[in-house]
C-alpha cells in the first residue's frame, strides 16, 4: 500500500483481496480450548478471522494478523453445543448472525440468563464469567469482537480446568495447551493454570438480568438515524445508521448509542435500499465491515486505482485507515454490520465532489464535526 499526499491510502487489488474474508475462507479449529474434550463441549468450532482472539492452539488459523485495535471471530456450534464458562478483561461482544444461544453469566453460570436471538448484539461485561449454549434448532453462528489487539486471554471456570486435566488437557501460564493425550510432556519452565480460588470469584463482579438486558441490542431496541451523513440527501447517499456501541461513524449531533462506555472499538449496522448506500469517504481510523443481508459492493480507492469487492452474507472486508471507500446495496434486503477502530467519533472526509453536491442540497458540515444546514451556517460570523 502506497500513501498520498494527504494521507490516504491507496490499496493494491491484490491487497484487497487478502483482505477480503469470504465464508468460504473460514477454516474452523475444532482444539481452540482447553474443553475441546468435555462431553458437550467438544464439537466447537473456532473461527479468527482478524487477530488470534483468545485461542488457545498453536493450529488456529487466522485469516488477517495485523493489528486492528480490536480481533474478530466467530464461533460455530451445533445445536445441544456449550461454551464453557470463562472470563474476558476486555470488551466481548456476540453479534447474532443466525441461530438461538441461551446466555448464562457468574462463576456457577446461576447469576443469570438471556437467550439470543438473531440479530442481537451483546456486549458482555468483562471480568465476569460467562457461557452460551446453541439451543436452537440449527447450527449458529456468533460473531464475536473483542478489545484490543491483546486480550490477556481468559480464565476459565475451576470445574472447567478440572473436568479438562481428566481428558489430559492442561494450560500453562503463558497460554499454550498441553495435551498429554497427543503426547505432549507436561512444562518445568513455566506453571500450569490452576483454578481461581473461591476468595477471587467472591469479589468478581455481579450483573443482574436486568442489567444484562441493558447490554443487550435487539434487533427491535435498534434506533435508526435517516440522515447519519453529509451525503444522506444525495442520490446513492441515502443509507441508514443504527449505533449500537460507540458513536463511530456517525454525523448526526442527535444519533446516541445505546451503549457508550470504551470497548476500543464501536459497532453500528447500515441499512439501505438497492441502489443507496454511502458515499465516497476516507478517515484515520480502521474499519471491518461484514455483510448480514443483502448484496454490497464496497469500492476502494478513486479513479483508475478504484477496485470493487462484491460482499455477500458473512462476507467480510478490513479497509485499511486512510483509505477512500463507498459502499452501495446492489440486491436484498441488506444490512451491513460496520466495526470501527477506537472508541472517539471518527471524522470524515468527504469527496470533493460530494461536499459540492451536497452544499447544492442545502447540507455542510459544521466546526464540531455534524451534518448542518447550508443557510445556518453562512450566518455565522467568523472569529477575529
Amino acid at each position: 500500500m502506497r500513501t498520498g499526499l494527504m494521507g490516504n491510502t491507496v490499496v493494491p487489488p491484490e491487497e484487497i483481496s487478502r483482505r477480503t474474508v469470504r465464508r468460504s475462507d473460514w477454516v474452523p479449529c475444532k482444539a481452540a480450548f482447553i474443553d475441546c474434550r468435555t462431553p458437550g463441549s467438544d464439537l466447537k468450532d473456532n473461527y479468527s478471522f482478524i487477530g488470534p482472539g483468545v485461542s488457545q492452539s498453536a493450529n488456529q488459523f487466522v485469516n488477517l494478523r495485523e493489528p486492528h485495535g480490536f480481533n474478530l471471530g466467530a464461533a460455530g456450534m451445533p445445536n445441544g453445543v456449550t461454551n464453557s464458562l470463562h472470563l474476558h478483561f476486555t470488551a466481548e461482544v456476540f453479534i447474532n448472525f443466525g441461530g438461538e444461544f441461551q446466555l448464562r453469566w457468574g462463576a456457577d453460570g446461576q447469576q443469570g440468563e438471556y437467550r439470543s436471538a438473531d440479530g442481537d448484539v451483546i456486549s458482555v461485561p468483562p471480568w465476569i464469567f460467562r457461557g452460551f449454549t446453541n439451543v436452537g434448532a440449527d447450527d449458529g453462528i456468533l460473531l464475536t469482537v473483542l478489545g484490543r489487539d491483546d486480550t490477556g486471554g481468559i480464565i476459565w471456570g475451576p470445574s472447567v480446568l478440572r473436568e479438562a486435566a481428566g481428558h489430559g488437557l492442561h494450560l500453562t501460564a503463558d497460554n499454550r495447551l498441553i495435551d498429554t493425550v497427543a503426547g505432549d510432556e507436561l512444562p518445568d519452565d513455566v506453571a500450569l493454570v490452576t483454578p481461581i480460588s473461591q476468595a477471587e470469584i467472591d469479589d468478581l463482579d455481579e450483573f443482574s438480568v436486568e442489567q444484562f438486558r441493558t447490554r443487550v441490542t435487539h434487533p427491535s431496541d435498534r434506533v435508526w438515524t435517516h440522515e447519519p451523513f453529509l451525503c444522506s440527501l444525495l442520490p446513492g447517499g441515502g443509507a441508514e445508521l443504527s449505533l449500537v456501541i460507540g458513536y463511530g461513524l456517525s454525523e448526526n449531533r442527535q444519533a446516541a448509542p445505546r451503549l457508550h462506555e470504551p470497548h476500543g472499538f464501536s459497532v453500528a449496522w447500515l441499512r439501505a435500499t438497492p441502489g443507496e448506500g454511502v458515499l465516497r469517504h476516507r478517515h484515520d481510523e480502521t474499519q471491518v465491515l461484514t455483510a448480514k443481508g443483502g448484496r454490497w459492493a464496497v469500492h476502494v480507492n478513486t479513479g483508475a486505482e478504484e477496485v470493487t469487492v462484491e460482499l455477500g452474507e458473512l462476507d467480510s472486508l478490513s479497509v485499511p485507515a486512510g483509505a477512500w471507500r463507498s459502499v452501495t446495496l446492489l440486491e436484498g434486503a441488506g444490512e451491513l454490520l460496520v466495526v470501527t477502530g477506537g472508541d472517539h467519533r471518527a471524522v470524515l472526509e468527504w469527496d470533493p465532489a460530494v461536499v459540492a453536491a451536497a452544499r447544492a442540497a442545502g447540507r455542510v458540515i459544521d466546526p464540531n464535526g455534524y451534518v448542518a444546514p447550508a443557510a445556518v451556517l453562512g450566518t455565522a460570523t467568523e472569529d477575529d
